[in-house]
């Protein structure tokens, strides 16, 4: 269940064929003769194709695919997979890439949490809470952030009002689901005049045991360690119950072409790690942020610049591990980001932006699973992007140069952590066309270089860390992250007809991956030896226990994982469409349509200094969905199959293929001044086992936390 607010008037650029997600959800009415338009905020400027790869999912859209985290929302759009760390904790991977190579932001501003850290982190976010949500790669993706390599996810909300609404109006939403038991409702008010505008929003949303198809042991609350212990059965996963909830208010002042505004909001998520039977993790995370915009300057002033809007915002997070209700490790993170972004009218044939954005944290974690230090990372960064067009399309191109500082200031109780300081200054930029082959062809292409500075943890990680089964270990000296990436699509439309094919291919001079590297250490840190797998010095030894002789045999023995540079290559497809099986036959709005919607992606993804894939990478996928409208009614039934992964690491498990099946029915009345929405959704309808590809937990915790069995889903969403 989930609430989703409309917006009006914020959207500043066209998304052409290349939003297939938005058009993979959306159900035109039966009258519409073409696709509806589909709009991206991400892109800096007001043009009708965009050049890059861009999806959208909104409206009804996002409510009938909308799950409990960020990166089951995203998972099975053309090229976007996710982490899956069970239905509580999941990050989206994007043609491959994940962690801090994949920039989550809100409403275009830094999203400062721990998600990218660890896997068993979730992004403090809900789609109960959310407007839009925006996949951006290749030149826009340059605007937010060096490291955002892989792409954007732009997580966009109402919390400042933008454009005057002049009256009041609001939504509410109200779910239940079966396979979670899941239970929540949202609600969302706006109101104001043409001088004011105010935002009220809050949610909340339980869930309970995930079900599935397979019977999974539980330990929760047996004490089946100790002696005289029990261990229970059933066919849930264990302890993967979650309680969410968390609001906001916001406002503006509105005056001729601009407004000021600023918002104050709160998320809380306690939620169980399936990994661990007895581990909770209480999340909350404060924002507050201001925003502005002035436009129509050069119609004031006559001068070059159209626009500039900025906006500051500091971030309060706080992450607390609790060990069968006991606390354990604290991760925090505090953070401040600001962005000014100035268009400016056309200098000779350009169109463009250029701006400047800012960004400081500061991290912290405390407790047996600290395995990253105490650290300050600050950036600074100059942008641009620019636009020419030709008579046969369009040029783009975008800049970014950065200015990053890396600071390890160690712990104070650990000692095993290198104080230290790196900076580096990464330098990005991208080249973009876009070619009207005919009135229902096109071309494009993207050629971007990208350097991304290594992250804290790259560089002086030093620890145990549970989520992957490993002891971590960074490397101080690593240099930037070095990457060339091209893509090379082509779309077709013809009326309510369409289809969108995409290659790519990303090539790293350097790419920095986490690679086992032969030793064994405890969870004490004993066993460090004089470099990466050298010598008999390297390691402990086992007391035949899975403990080591040089902790008295107390300590746990884990394999050591090393942050290396390594040469690798990405590549792969995505390809999408739309075919019209009926088409309208009437003007009375009651006729019927019918629409075949298709999608398929693959991507490899090899070390090249070992000639060994990558670890995590989705196999390759394919689906298909029928979608039917008539009148007030909206009908879906499809399924997405992905096949098996057999090409891993040597020493990683194989994963098996499966195919899903789903279904949708929806439903709209009016009553009176309410729009109602009532829809059904029915995920995994044949009650499939299936395990994720791309999830850790497939190689740390093998057969512990599979894919949700058969849900059926339930929800009313009233607007007024």
């Amino acid at each position: 269940m989930s609430i989703h607010f409309l917006r009006s008037g914020v959207a500043l650029a066209i998304a052409s064929g290349l939003a297939p997600a938005a058009f993979a959800q959306t159900t035109p009415p039966p009258s519409a003769a073409t696709l509806p338009e589909i709009t991206v905020t991400g892109n800096p400027l007001g043009a009708t194709d965009l050049i890059a790869p861009a999806a959208v999912l909104t409206g009804p859209a996002l409510l009938l695919r909308s799950q409990t985290t960020l990166g089951e929302t995203l998972n099975g759009l053309p090229g976007v997979s996710s982490t899956y760390f069970g239905p509580n904790a999941s990050r989206p991977i994007i043609r491959g890439q994940d962690g801090d190579r994949i920039r989550v932001l809100n409403n275009g501003g830094a999203g400062v949490d721990a998600s990218a850290l660890s896997f068993d982190h979730a992004v403090p976010m809900d789609p109960i809470s959310v407007d839009r949500i925006e996949v951006l790669r290749g030149p826009g993706a340059l605007l937010y952030g060096g490291s955002a390599v892989g792409g954007v996810v732009n997580i966009i909300d109402n919390r400042i009002p933008t454009e005057p609404t002049g009256g009041f109006s609001g939504k509410a939403d109200l779910g239940l689901a079966s396979a979670n038991r899941e239970r929540g409702g949202a609600v969302m008010l706006e109101g104001g005049s043409t001088r004011f505008g105010l935002h009220v929003d809050a949610f909340k949303r339980n869930t309970g045991d995930v079900r599935v198809p397979v019977d999974l042991a539980c330990t929760q609350g047996s004490n089946a360690s100790i002696a005289g212990g029990t261990t229970t059965t059933a066919r849930r996963i264990c302890n993967s119950a979650s309680q969410v909830d968390g609001g906001a208010i916001g406002g503006s002042v509105f005056f001729t072409d601009g407004y000021l505004g600023g918002a104050v909001s709160s998320y809380n998520n306690t939620y169980g790690t399936v990994a661990e039977d007895e581990v909770t993790i209480k999340m909350r995370s404060q924002r507050y942020s201001l925003k502005g915009e002035q436009r129509n300057l050069n119609a004031a002033t006559g001068g070059w610049l159209e626009s500039i809007k900025g906006q500051i915002n500091h971030t309060d997070y706080r992450h607390t591990e609790l060990d069968a209700g006991a606390p354990g490790t604290v991760f925090t993170n505090q953070g401040n980001d600001w962005r000014l972004e100035a268009q400016h009218g056309k200098l000779g044939p350009l169109t463009g932006v250029v701006g400047l954005q800012g960004e400081s944290t500061r991290f912290s974690a405390d407790g047996d699973e600290a395995f990253a230090p105490y650290s300050r990372i600050r950036s600074n960064a100059l942008f641009v992007y620019e636009e020419l067009p030709t008579a046969w399309g369009k040029l783009s191109f975008g800049a970014r140069s950065e200015s990053v500082k890396v600071q390890s200031l160690g712990n104070p109780q650990v000692a095993r952590f290198e104080v230290g300081q790196r900076s580096f200054n990464p330098a990005s930029y991208s080249l973009g066309a876009l070619w009207k082959l005919s009135n229902d062809w096109k071309l494009t292409g993207n050629l971007a270089h990208s350097q991304r500075a290594p992250k804290d943890y790259e560089l002086f990680a030093s620890g145990p860390h549970l989520a992957t089964g490993a002891y971590e270990v960074g490397d101080a000296q690593l240099g930037k992250e070095r990457s060339t990436q091209l893509d090379v699509g082509v779309q077709w439309q013809s009326g309510a007809h369409r289809a969108a094919l995409t290659v790519f291919t990303s090539r790293y001079a350097n790419y920095i991956s986490l690679e086992g590297t032969g030793i064994s250490r405890d969870t004490e840190g004993n066993g460090a030896g004089t470099g990466v797998g050298l010598g008999s010095n390297a390691g402990v030894t086992d007391c035949g226990d899975g403990t080591s002789v040089e902790s008295g045999c107390a300590a746990g023995l884990l394999p050591e994982f090393a942050y290396r540079a390594v040469r690798a290559r990405f590549t792969g497809l995505e390809a999408n469409g739309s075919l019209r099986l009926l088409s309208p036959s009437s003007a009375d709005g009651q006729a019927s349509t019918l629409d075949l919607e298709w999608r398929a992606d693959l991507v490899r993804a090899s070390n090249q200094a070992t000639g060994q894939p990558l670890p995590r990478i989705a196999p390759t996928r394919l689906g298909a969905t029928l979608v039917w409208a008539q009148g007030p009614w909206g009908a879906r039934l499809g399924f997405d199959t992905a096949a098996s992964q057999s090409r891993v690491p040597v020493g990683e498990r194989a994963t098996d293929g499966y195919t899903l099946v789903n279904a949708a029915l929806t439903y709209r009345i009016k009553a009176g001044p309410t729009s109602l929405l009532w829809y059904a959704r029915l995920d995994n309808a044949g009650n499939k086992r299936a395990y994720s590809a791309s999830s850790i937990l497939t190689q740390t915790a093998p057969g512990k936390a599979p894919l949700p069995g058969r849900s059926l889903k339930l929800g009313l969403q009233a607007s007024f």
